[in-house]
């Protein structure tokens, strides 16, 4: 497993370093100018100090592998500054915004509290209530419960997330006013009183993601399980005198679990990188808000530096899937 593990991540060198030249030459490659917004009658002195300020008077190449060593040396010499209040990266230059003249990290990391909060919760919620929905859909097939199972999941994954949203904030923000339809980013918890506020403005948003999320892992954890009912080791537990319990959550589940790993294992990028759609419906200040913003605003700096994040954590991720099969499954060998 280990001699598995450094293969792997030796692999995703190149593989990361390819994709993140990919991202650069199609960002290079696109229209719009990150001075478009200057106002004409900024003089074309200035606006070629500003060009050169921005970086924009190198030659691409230069540019990107400039960026290439503020992402993997500058920056985390400057993180780790702050942790163990050293120097080590004064002087440097940081990967800065074309749009907010800050640096690109700190506003990512203004930003990941909101995203994880709401879009990290709802995964959570989906998770735990697709795989028991999951399980009991396929040990009762065909039963009521099965039938209003598939038919919730199929509304939850036919359905798209601004359409829900967008019928819950009707519903219950304008109508019944029960909950918030706009989320208050600047709330911040410190009694009784701001937590339940929090909670009220985090139920339709979670709301809205953990009913997709979970419409999806429970169809793989159905069809997994069914799968797995039917093989000659389950016959040969039940022959054996083991009890249906054990049968079902010991030995069916362990196996059924490996495809739905995979699903969970890919779709948790998606946590971090913000749910782009369903934060633009509830204004929720998060990363996938920040992307839009900035493909709008075409902020190269700040859609090259998330959309590479993205790329690592779904490598990550991956990998991790890779080596649950071998704990789920002990049948599984990678030497």
């Amino acid at each position: 497993m280990l001699n598995f593990t450094i293969r792997r991540l030796l692999l995703a060198i190149p593989t990361l370093l390819f994709i993140s030249l990919v991202i650069f030459l199609l960002l290079e490659a696109s229209p719009g100018d990150p001075l478009g917004d200057v106002p004409l009658t900024v003089p074309p002195e200035v606006r070629d100090r500003m060009r050169a300020a921005l970086g924009l008077g190198e030659p691409w190449f230069v540019r990107y592998v400039l960026w290439l060593k503020q992402f993997f040396w500058v920056e985390p010499l400057h993180w780790f500054d702050q942790v163990f209040g050293t120097g080590f990266s004064d002087g440097m230059q940081r990967i800065i915004s074309f749009q907010s003249r800050s640096a690109v990290f700190d506003v990512i990391a203004q930003r990941v509290p909101q995203t994880l909060t709401v879009v990290g919760m709802s995964y959570v919620v989906g998770i735990l209530i697709a795989i028991p929905i999951g399980i009991l859909s396929a040990y009762k097939q065909y039963s009521w419960f099965d039938q209003i199972g598939t038919f919730v999941s199929m509304i939850g994954f036919s359905m798209p997330t601004f359409f829900t949203g967008v019928v819950l904030i009707i519903i219950f923000g304008v109508n019944l006013q029960w909950f918030p339809s706009v989320y208050d980013t600047t709330l911040q918890v410190r009694d009784w009183d701001s937590f339940m506020a929090q909670v009220r403005q985090m139920v339709m948003p979670v709301t809205v993601l953990a009913l997709y999320n979970a419409a999806q892992i429970s169809r793989f954890m159905r069809s997994s399980m069914l799968d797995n009912l039917g093989q000659d080791y389950v016959r040969t537990a039940r022959a054996k005198g083991l009890s249906e319990r054990v049968v079902v959550l010991k030995h069916v589940l362990r196996n059924s679990l490996i495809p739905v790993v995979t699903v969970i294992a890919l779709g948790l990028p998606t946590v971090f990188g913000g749910a782009i759609i369903t934060e633009q419906v509830f204004k929720v200040n998060g990363l996938g808000q920040l992307l839009i913003t900035a493909i709008h605003g075409n902020d190269i700096p700040m859609v090259l530096t998330l959309t590479f994040i993205f790329a690592i954590l779904i490598v990550v991720f991956t990998l991790i899937a890779d080596i649950l099969y071998g704990v789920l499954d002990p049948r599984i060998r990678y030497d």
